[in-house]
């Protein structure tokens, strides 16, 4: 689609819709700006570490499985 075919489009709209269209684009300006500043962070080594624990008895058998043996 080409700039001068979209603005024709949006140049028929009655007022109230145009506002709508403004607004939408907004939306995703704002929208494009949150993703391209998502992926210029770096992440942390470690930045998890300790927040999964694990039992000492996690793999041993479980009681409801003994019949199946």
């Amino acid at each position: 689609m080409t700039d001068l075919s979209l603005y024709t489009k949006i140049a028929s709209l009655p007022d109230s819709l145009k506002s709508e269209v403004i607004t939408f684009i907004e939306f995703l300006k704002s929208k494009k700006d949150k993703t391209v500043s998502k992926s210029r962070k770096r992440r942390v080594f470690g930045y998890a570490m300790d927040s999964v624990t694990m039992k000492p008895d996690f793999d041993a058998p479980l009681e409801d499985f003994k019949e199946y043996m």
